[in-house]
């Protein structure tokens, strides 16, 4: 199945330690009722039938992930990342590269385990409108202030048309490897796989997800998490 041109392998970069939740161990081990935040996440991205393979890049001192269920998987293999997670998504490429040059990439957070499929498979099928590549993402609800140095409000944002970023973002292995690592090259700042393609003049599609795909970023995170996972 990796050999066909539309495989579609998804990538997880897993190697930060998520120091702003203050725990003793990285953000994405920490438990979310029964298991760990990455734990289902990986869940829902090896049930999904139009994933060929999943690929997590992990700090190269990671001494939780071979005690997650999931590692075993067969659908399932590892890469060491890097110190910032482009560089942990370029080293997951750079493997993907070495199995299929045409497939397609699917970059979710290590830390969004509320994903559903159903955004997932939008994501993919947007393929047919977005050629080259989109995110799912949010329309901003809220009212957009922007701030001086010292907190004081400057404006108003119009948020007419933005949006929150959201993962999975869907581009073409090749396309999204070569753009990233140029972008690294020129210290370009990439916060997410979009930002390296918008530098390189490529302008991905939008495709609007559901709101509870959250981050956990922080504790409070946690709570909310598995609030939706409950629902689901």
């Amino acid at each position: 199945m990796l050999n066909n041109p539309r495989s579609i392998i998804a990538i997880v970069p897993a190697a930060g330690v998520g120091s702003r939740m203050g725990a003793d161990k990285p953000k994405q081990y920490l438990m979310l009722g029964q298991q760990s935040i990455l734990a289902h996440t990986l869940d829902a991205l090896l049930a999904h039938s139009e994933i060929d393979l999943v690929v997590v890049a992990l700090h190269p001192e990671d001494k939780y992930f071979s005690k997650l269920p999931q590692s075993q998987h067969p659908k399932l293999t590892q890469v060491i990342g890097g110190g910032e997670r482009a560089d942990s998504v370029l080293a997951a490429l750079d493997y993907a590269q070495t199995l299929n040059p045409n497939a397609w990439a699917l970059v979710h957070d290590a830390a969004r385990p509320c994903v559903s499929h159903e955004d997932i498979t939008q994501l993919i099928e947007s393929v047919h409108i977005h050629p080259q590549g989109a995110i799912l993402a949010a329309p901003v609800r809220d009212t957009m202030k922007r701030s001086d140095a010292s907190g004081h409000i400057v404006s108003t944002v119009d948020r007419a048309l933005l949006w929150h970023a959201l993962t999975p973002q869907f581009f073409p292995v090749s396309t999204l490897r070569s753009h990233l690592s140029a972008a690294l090259a020129a210290q370009v700042s990439i916060t997410d796989e979009a930002s390296a393609m918008e530098w390189a003049g490529v302008m991905p599609g939008l495709v609007q997800g559901r709101m509870d795909n959250i981050k956990v970023t922080h504790p409070d995170d946690l709570q909310l998490a598995a609030l939706f996972m409950s629902q689901k």
